[in-house]
């Protein structure tokens, strides 16, 4: 089973939804908006990704931050954050039996797919 984490008005979350019913792969939709983002998913996360990583900086949830927070940010000051505005997580996060993609990038998206066991053949020109 496919996971997707993100919130639902992204527009890189419609566009990975796009992508993955145009490969005809089901997946199931974790809005943090509607679910939230507990302590022990973000700790999963960071199981596969640095919290350097995961945090989007580019947004607006950081810039909103005070310089304080930002250059105070570790480990567990990030698990908070990323608990307090899951929006600042980077999107889309995508998890299956045995990958975990982040961020959208159809080749990378491609090459996972299609090594996962149980998912199907994906072509490089699909």
């Amino acid at each position: 089973m496919i996971r997707l984490f993100g919130i639902a008005n992204c527009d890189t979350i419609g566009k990975t939804r796009k992508w993955l019913r145009s490969h005809r792969l089901e997946f199931e939709f974790h809005d943090y908006k509607k679910a939230g983002c507990p302590a022990d998913l973000v700790r999963q996360f960071l199981e596969h990704f640095s919290w350097q990583d995961l945090v989007n900086t580019r947004g607006t949830n950081w810039r909103k931050l005070s310089d304080a927070e930002k250059s105070s940010l570790d480990t567990e000051s990030a698990i908070e954050l990323m608990q307090r505005l899951p929006s600042i997580i980077k999107r889309p996060l995508i998890q299956t039996d045995s990958i975990w993609v982040l961020g959208f990038n159809e080749k990378q998206m491609h090459e996972a797919f299609a090594q996962e066991p149980g998912i199907g053949n994906l072509g490089a020109s699909d």
